[in-house]
C-alpha cells in the first residue's frame, strides 16, 4: 500500500508565534496548524508550559531547515527566585528544600549572577528531552528516576540584573543570551547555590531565537481574529518564507537553465562563486524568478552541489 498522505493545505513557511504561559510548544503548534489546516509543521525548541515568547513554527518545506533555529543563539527574560529548590527547577515542580536568603546583599548576588558570563559547563536537569539509552530524561523524571547527566560546554554571552528584591528568597530579573544547549532553569538553581541557598526559575520569556525577536512575533488569539470566517489561506500572508530560519547563510542566484538541473540533485557551475563563498561552505540557492531551491554545499571547480532541496506541492 502507498503511504497515506496527511490531510490538511500543503502550506510553507516560517510563524514566529508567542507561546502563551499554561499551553506546552506542541499544544501552542497544534492550535497554529489547525488554523492554518497545514498538513505540515513543527516547533523549533520547545519552551515549557511555565515559559511565554518567541516561538517559531515551520510549517511545510521550512521544517527541512528547522534545525538551524535549534542550533541558533537564543535570549531570554527570567526571574531566579533563590533559597527554594524544585524537583523541575522551576515553580511548577514540587518543592524540595527551603533555605534563608535573607542576609544577602545586592552586591552578592549581582556578583553570582554575573559570574556565570562566558564559557562554563552546565548539567542538563532531568526534566528535559535529552535522551538517556533512548529515553528522553523527563519521562524518566515522571518515573522518580534520576541519573547522572555529564556537564556540557555553553556559552552566556551576556547576562544582565535588572533588579534585585531582596528577602528570605530574593528574586533577581535577569535578560540573557546563549548558545544552543542552555537551560535557564540549571542556571537559575546554579546561580543559587553558588550562594549556598540554591534557587528556581519562576518566570521565563524568551526574547529571541536565531533571527526572530518579539517583533515577530503573533499571538494565537491575533491568528483567529485575523482568520475569522474566511479561508485559512489568509493567514498566509504572516508567513516568513522558508528560508528565513537560515537568513544568515550567503545566498546565490542561479538562471533558469541551472535552476533544471540542481532540482534534479545535480551540481552546477555558478559564476563567480567564490567571491560569495568559499569552498565548503553552505549556500542558499534562489532561481532568476526569486523562489528558494534548497540549500548546497559550494565544492570546486566554481560549482554548488545541492544538499537540502525544497520541493513545493
Amino acid at each position: 500500500m502507498g503511504r497515506r498522505r496527511k490531510s490538511g493545505r500543503a502550506v510553507h513557511g516560517v510563524l514566529v508565534l508567542y507561546k502563551p504561559q499554561g499551553l506546552s510548544s506542541n499544544q501552542a503548534l497544534q492550535r497554529a496548524r489547525y488554523l492554518f489546516d497545514a498538513n505540515r509543521a513543527g516547533h523549533t525548541g520547545a519552551l515549557d508550559p511555565l515559559a511565554t515568547g518567541v516561538l517559531p513554527l515551520c510549517f511545510g518545506e521550512a521544517t527541512k531547515f528547522s534545525q538551524y533555529l535549534l542550533d541558533a543563539d537564543k535570549a531570554y527574560r527570567s526571574t531566579f527566585t533563590l533559597g527554594v529548590n524544585t524537583s523541575t527547577l522551576d515553580s511548577e515542580g514540587e518543592e524540595l528544600s527551603r533555605r534563608s536568603g535573607s542576609d544577602l546583599t545586592e552586591a552578592q548576588i549581582r556578583s553570582a549572577v554575573l559570574s556565570f558570563q562566558g564559557d562554563i559547563e552546565q548539567v542538563p536537569p532531568m526534566v528535559s528531552a535529552l535522551k538517556f539509552e533512548g529515553q528522553p530524561l523527563y519521562k524518566l523524571a515522571r518515573e522518580g528516576k534520576e541519573v547522572e547527566r555529564k556537564a556540557r560546554p555553553i556559552t552566556i554571552y551576556a547576562i544582565t540584573v535588572l533588579d534585585i528584591r531582596l528577602g528570605e528568597h530574593p528574586e533577581v530579573d535577569v535578560e540573557v543570551s546563549c548558545s544552543k544547549g542552555t537551560y535557564i532553569r540549571s542556571l537559575a538553581q546554579d546561580v543559587g547555590e553558588s550562594l549556598g541557598i540554591g534557587g528556581h526559575v519562576s518566570m521565563l520569556h524568551r526574547t529571541k531565537a536565531g533571527a526572530f525577536d518579539e517583533s515577530n512575533m503573533v499571538t494565537l488569539e491575533s491568528l483567529e481574529a485575523h482568520k475569522g470566517e474566511n479561508s485559512p489561506d489568509v493567514l498566509d500572508e504572516l508567513l516568513a518564507p522558508v528560508d528565513a530560519t537560515i537568513s544568515d547563510i550567503p545566498q546565490i542566484v542561479i538562471t533558469e537553465d541551472r535552476a533544471h538541473y540542481f532540482c534534479r540533485g545535480n551540481p552546477v557551475a555558478v559564476d563567480n562563486l567564490y567571491q560569495v563563498a568559499e569552498q565548503g561552505a553552505k549556500v542558499r540557492v534562489r532561481s532568476e524568478d526569486d523562489q528558494f531551491l534548497g540549500v548546497a554545499e559550494v565544492s570546486e571547480n566554481s560549482r554548488i552541489a545541492p544538499k537540502r532541496l525544497v520541493v513545493y506541492n
